[in-house]
């Protein structure tokens, strides 16, 4: 691809075959018209191999359309999600051809687990660095499901021995023992978010295995207490929930060839009394050696893009909305 001079004078892009033109283009332009709508002072024409784009945002829009051509080229398919992604990234004067292509995992049925933000492809270097990883961030930014693949890619490596996935079996408007069944059947829907980002990675049938033989055990957070970890890839999730007590219990259970991702969203804090494991570990815990915090943000939700829109109008309120009158 090979593009003239700046604007106002219209810049040229040279599209390398029909096929990478069409995907470029999307089903009906499809594809096309999310670029159109994201710099609507931009004027783009497409004439056969060659884009003409004119406008205020010209030299932008040209970078997008490289990144999507690289990422086309590399043989991923293009789809509305990973185009306004790639938008976001190159405002942000970031490489998506860079991010949305580096693969975590050959998950089950051969999908690819990626990356699909910057934010995202840090946490995924940090986890990879460290023993230990903290991934802060909210609802929607891929830091269980991420820690889940990288989890399931040190086990099939043989890097652990097994994977222990676990969260505090905090009340959000509920009262657990107002549920019907046992223990155990109290319990499992606390856990069920890990139980499926384990099912997307393997699927049910793998997962089970995986339970059954040991090699993937989980547990309420409660049930870590007096434990030595070895050889383990620990997720604790929703951490905001751990009172500091239980944090310090967990990072104390971490032994020799473990690592540790530890996920939470510090806007939603259900433990009692407010006071949650998770704030205030930065500045205490930062400068170890080993031991990483990321922070992801809407720039990083990859589900419907009205959950971008929600954490963004929740973050302008200061985290809490306006009591009804």
């Amino acid at each position: 691809m090979t593009a003239s001079s700046p604007s106002p004078t219209p810049l040229k892009l040279s599209v390398p075959g029909n096929e990478v033109m069409a995907a470029l283009l999307g089903p009906r332009d499809e594809l096309l018209r999310i670029v159109e709508q994201a710099f609507p002072a931009t004027d783009i024409h497409v004439r056969g191999n060659e884009i003409s784009i004119a406008g205020t945002d010209a030299e932008e829009v040209v970078r997008v359309f490289e990144e999507l051509v690289t990422i086309a080229r590399l043989g991923h398919v293009l789809e509305p999600g990973s185009v306004a992604r790639t938008i976001d990234m190159v405002r942000a004067h970031e490489r998506p051809s860079e991010v949305l292509t580096a693969e975590v995992l050959r998950a089950a049925r051969g999908r690819s687990v990626r990356p699909k933000s910057a934010g995202q492809k840090r946490y995924v270097e940090a986890i990879a660095s460290n023993i230990i990883t903290f991934g802060v961030g909210p609802a929607g930014t891929g830091k269980s499901w991420l820690a889940v693949a990288l989890a399931v890619q040190a086990l099939q490596n043989k890097e652990v021995e097994r994977i222990i996935l676990t969260r505090p079996a905090v009340e959000a408007g509920e009262k657990l023992g107002f549920l019907p069944g046992d223990l155990s059947a109290k319990i499992d829907p606390y856990l069920r978010p890990l139980y499926d980002a384990l099912y997307d990675m393997v699927e049910a049938e793998g997962a089970q295995k995986l339970l059954a033989r040991g090699l993937v055990e989980v547990a309420p957070l409660a049930f870590m207490r007096g434990r030595t970890l070895n050889r383990s890839f620990i997720i604790l999730d929703e951490a905001q929930n751990t009172t500091p007590e239980q944090m310090k219990m967990f990072l104390t259970r971490i032994g020799f060839g473990s690592k540790a991702v530890i996920t939470g969203d510090t806007t939603q804090v259900d433990v009692p009394g407010g006071r949650s494991g998770l704030d205030g570990l930065e500045p205490m815990l930062g400068d170890i050696d080993g031991l990483a915090f990321v922070h992801l943000s809407s720039r990083d939700v990859v589900r419907h893009r009205i959950v971008a829109d929600i954490v963004n109008a929740y973050e302008r309120a200061g985290g809490q909305p306006r009591s009804a009158r």
